[in-house]
């Protein structure tokens, strides 16, 4: 157990997380025995970051036998990439930067303009590097705890031709057996996290002792509140009429395009802290804090179709 582990850790609940641990692990192993070209799609917050430490338990002592994507939109908050440059080129990973502002540049997708979420624009910009790459299998961290539409999927999600997905079009998973067999410039988006919580991903953090990138405990930052979320001030968003910037302390449960993943108050500094925090929370994090999941009743499902992860 590890040595940042509370007191009140119980032998319960560490049990349950190494279940949770195994059923991931051979998952990821699962699919690199059935896929020719694996990919791990890394945002460098919590949950990719649970993920990468599986992947690593998954295969070590070797090298990862596929390489980390980041689908980077331009406007990340920058603690989080300096993390992700030294989380996994540090340990010695292969990186891979897909550049929304490069499908901007070279006319792929619309400008949304400055200050707008370039969230629309990931689609296509992750696709392209999908097929750029040769990848059939794409793992990610997606939970089925954060939004209807994620509770919809299997944790092997199958995507045709286009990158597009049909949920009626999606396999059984009986007894764990998971069927990889794809047609080809067919995908498969693959969830190991689906059967976990947000407070189990903290709690496993905290097992295994993880760095996280600093803007995932209080911290004093400027910030603005719009349509009930409070938002970071930054060279790409401000207060605009009838909105006033205030210094308080703030934390965040997601990360994402800084546009629009909101903070919420804080005074969390430590993984204690914010367990108390969740085990008291009654709404998910991305309902609470990302804007974009907030534009409709089906924003999530409407962006899965059309290719979003």
């Amino acid at each position: 157990m590890s040595a940042g582990i509370s007191d009140t850790y119980d032998t319960v609940h560490v049990d349950e997380l190494r279940l949770l641990e195994a059923e991931a692990v051979h998952i990821i192993r699962e699919v690199v025995a059935e896929l020719e070209r694996p990919v791990l799609l890394f945002s460098a917050g919590k949950d990719s970051i649970v993920l990468l430490r599986l992947a690593e338990k998954a295969f070590r002592p070797s090298a990862l036998p596929f390489p980390v994507m980041h689908v980077d939109t331009g406007h990340n908050f920058p603690e989080v990439i300096e993390f992700r440059d030294r989380r996994v080129t540090g340990q010695g990973h292969k990186l891979i930067v897909a550049s929304v502002q490069e499908s901007i540049d070279a006319g792929r997708v619309p400008d949304p303009g400055p200050g707008a979420s370039r969230n629309r624009q990931q689609t296509r910009t992750l696709l392209d590097a999908l097929e750029a790459g040769g990848f059939d299998a794409a793992f990610g961290g997606a939970r089925r705890d954060e939004e209807r539409a994620r509770a919809k999927e299997r944790i092997l999600s199958f995507r045709d031709e286009f990158g597009q997905w049909d949920p009626r079009a999606q396999r059984p998973e009986p007894w764990s057996l998971y069927n990889g067999r794809i047609r080809k410039g067919e995908q498969v988006r693959v969830f190991p996290l689906s059967n976990w919580t947000e407070l189990d991903i903290w709690r496993y953090i905290e097992l295994e002792n993880l760095e996280l990138p600093s803007i995932y405990f209080a911290h004093e930052r400027e910030v603005f509140e719009r349509d009930g979320i409070l938002l970071a001030v930054s060279e790409y968003a401000g207060p605009t009429d009838g909105e006033t910037a205030a210094v308080e302390w703030v934390r965040y449960r997601t990360v994402g395009d800084l546009t629009i993943t909101g903070a919420v108050r804080s005074r969390a500094t430590t993984i204690d802290g914010v367990i108390a925090e969740i085990s008291a929370a009654t709404v998910s994090e991305r309902g609470e804090t990302r804007a974009d999941d907030r534009t409709s009743a089906a924003a999530m499902e409407d962006r899965k179709r059309e290719g979003y992860f």
